[in-house]
């Protein structure tokens, strides 16, 4: 059953500028920079941030303006990226269930080093959430899931049988007092279909079990976040990146992502290379807005089990494939097995 009440961060701004909490925001966004340059032995440098579908493929995220470590940290890291985790947007087929309870995520996956800092927002109360569940999965720099086997993934996963037992890239974490979460990520590349992005889930309630698994308690929200598309043109220069060669889909042909943005809220990024070249990584940041009264029944393709990845007879999918659906480009014929697809009606 879906809450009747929706709101987004935006409509939050006033109370939450009032009461401090996007001060603070700036002031723990600027340190966790500044930590992450000092561990990587990175100088300080100018912080040339990021903040446009229409609107928000015409939002550039990576700001030209000039800016230094003595500039406002306002300018900086102040912007209000906001992202409402809509209940229609699909948790696509490579969903997992039972992952672990984890800051990083990388495991010995190889790409730009991402480092996500995630507010959650009570969209009812304008206040930071806490003791929030926030789940997040994507693929690896060559459009490869861990965890599922599936055709639509890059460089021939889908014969790999072994991938349903890997958990790269998959990870929960629970929110501080302030709502804050953090990851320890890669940028993910791409697969037939989709453009660059990561999915996030929420879960209001769960326990923590012994074996660093959560249980029970409902998955209130599902999303995902996204890049300006100027910065993975960059990544897929690099390597492993460039060695995919699925077909691509861009920012402003995906209808997944031009979805998420209906809301009116910007579900891409913020972001400041953390060195002066994107292979020494990339601090991302953005808000979103979650209605913990709402809940949802997602379908996971896989469960992971002590044993490993058991696959769901529905595959994530219950229902089949809504009728009337495009083929991506890139398919001869057909739609591939364990391909995204479109938003279902959740009522």
């Amino acid at each position: 059953m879906s809450s009747p009440h929706k709101r987004t961060v935006d409509d939050c701004y006033s109370q939450l500028q009032e009461r401090g909490h996007f001060a603070k925001a700036i002031e723990r966004r600027k340190a966790k920079v500044q930590r992450l340059r000092q561990e990587r032995n990175l100088p300080e440098r100018s912080l040339i941030h990021g903040r446009d579908i229409d609107e928000v493929l015409a939002t550039n995220h990576h700001s030209d303006a000039e800016v230094t470590p003595e500039s406002s940290v306002d300018m900086i890291f102040g912007s209000n990226a906001t992202c409402i985790l809509s209940p229609d947007v699909t948790e696509g087929p490579y969903w997992v269930a039972g992952e672990l309870v984890r800051e990083d995520v990388t495991e010995q996956e190889t790409g730009v080093e991402l480092m996500l800092d995630i507010q959650l927002i009570n969209t009812n109360t304008c206040e930071p959430l806490p003791e929030e569940y926030l789940e997040i999965w994507s693929c690896n720099a060559t459009g490869v899931y861990g965890g599922v086997t599936a055709g639509g993934m890059g460089n021939g996963a889908a014969e790999d049988t072994t991938n349903i037992d890997k958990t790269a890239l998959r990870g929960i974490q629970l929110s501080d007092d302030d709502g804050v979460v953090s990851f320890k990520a890669i940028i993910p590349g791409h697969y037939i279909g989709r453009t660059h992005h990561i999915h996030v889930m929420t879960h209001t309630g769960a326990e923590l079990l012994e074996n660093n698994t959560i249980s029970g308690g409902a998955v209130t929200h599902v999303g995902q976040l996204y890049f300006d598309q100027d910065l993975v043109d960059e990544v897929e220069t690099l390597e492993p990146y460039s060695s995919n060669d699925a077909a691509w889909t861009k920012n402003a042909d995906d209808m997944i992502m031009a979805q998420g943005a209906e809301t009116g809220d910007d579900p891409v990024v913020e972001y400041v290379f953390l060195g002066d070249d994107l292979a020494d990584g990339v601090f991302a940041w953005i808000n979103i807005g979650v209605d913990p009264d709402n809940v949802m029944e997602p379908h996971p393709a896989v469960t992971l089990t002590e044993e490993g990845g058991v696959q769901n007879e529905d595959g994530g999918m219950p229902g089949g494939m809504p009728s009337g659906m495009p083929f991506p480009s890139g398919f001869p014929s057909g739609f591939p097995s364990g391909m995204p697809m479109p938003p279902r009606d959740r009522q």
